[in-house]
């Protein structure tokens, strides 16, 4: 079978605090309000991304990988995690700020849930002129004192607090506690795992009236309690190049911002790729013949058994692209 660019029917995830702008970014019709989230490309049990496109239209993501392996995702990426497609994409909108929350590494959600742990990253697509996200610690607190700061409600200001505007990147490794703000629309790339400890929720109640759940304990040995001089990804924008936003062992980032024809190269990478499309339109061509629009909204997954891809965008365009080395 010739494996060519895939696209998948969004996941939508009605939440109270989700806002309006996801649907009117995707061009998603009729809109629907408090949507929080859209799982662009999903490997999570109960919430398998469906390919929308081509011959394949109506496959799971599950299924193909089961069926193609390492030509789909590439061989050590098949050796390391199997039949679990690695990573999962979203756009997410806060129309509330979201709770306060921690995800474990690797070594600990082994062990407590037999699970990957959560490494994620951030990519602020638009904000409003007040919006804010914590990443991080301001001031060094131990984990007793973690404790009873959620106790006497004064863990928040322990918190490095970030304002924001698009193009902000910010790097969530497993341990660093976060939350996204008001106001924020963000594309996220994180480990496949569904894993969150709930820190602190502004003492909001549940739509039965009873406060949400928090998990204190648990969260107190995944928490990373280093305080760092900065947490915010610092990179130089260069119009028709490939600039690196972050590389960790779970994925590696590029923005690419074109308004010309631009061939990336993937001969020596035995990985899938993936594209998110923030702004602008471009046409993609692999080396086996296909064409694929690309518009501001979509995401596509590159098979690992593609040698390149030209981007021929139509406007300016802004690209995400996610790979693993």
């Amino acid at each position: 079978m010739n494996l060519y660019p895939l696209k998948f029917d969004p996941i939508l995830k009605p939440v109270i605090w989700g806002g309006s702008d996801i649907c009117k970014f995707k061009r998603i019709t009729p809109q629907i309000d408090c949507i929080g989230e859209s799982w662009e490309i999903s490997g999570v049990t109960g919430h398998i991304s469906i390919i929308s496109n081509g011959e394949l239209a109506g496959t799971s993501l599950e299924e193909l990988l089961l069926k193609e392996k390492s030509r789909l995702v590439g061989e050590k990426i098949y050796e390391k995690y199997g039949n679990t497609f690695p990573l999962l994409i979203k756009f997410i909108d806060a129309r509330d700020n979201l709770s306060i929350q921690v995800h474990p590494n690797d070594e600990l959600a082994k062990k407590r849930h037999n699970s990957f742990g959560k490494t994620e990253m951030w990519y602020v697509i638009n904000a409003s002129p007040d919006a804010f996200l914590y990443s991080g610690f301001e001031k060094s607190i131990t984990p007793e004192e973690y404790v009873e700061r959620i106790k006497n409600d004064t863990f928040i200001e322990t918190l490095k607090k970030h304002y924001v505007k698009p193009g902000d990147v910010f790097f969530i490794p497993a341990g660093r506690v976060h939350a996204i703000g008001a106001g924020c629309f963000i594309a996220e790339i994180q480990q496949t795992s569904d894993i969150t400890y709930r820190i602190y929720d502004y003492n909001r109640k549940d739509a039965d009236g009873n406060p949400r759940e928090l998990h204190t304990e648990l969260a107190k040995d995944a928490i990373d309690y280093t305080v760092y001089d900065s947490y915010k990804t610092e990179y130089t924008p260069h119009l028709n190049q490939a600039v690196r936003l972050v590389n960790c062992p779970y994925f590696t980032t590029n923005l690419l911002e074109i308004d010309q024809p631009m061939t990336r190269s993937y001969n020596q990478l035995d990985s899938f790729i993936i594209y998110i499309c923030i702004k602008g339109e471009s046409m993609i061509k692999d080396n086996k013949g296909n064409f694929i629009p690309l518009r501001q909204g979509e995401s596509l997954l590159i098979p690992a058994d593609t040698n390149s891809v030209e981007l021929i965008p139509s406007i300016k365009t802004t690209i995400l692209e996610t790979y693993i080395e």
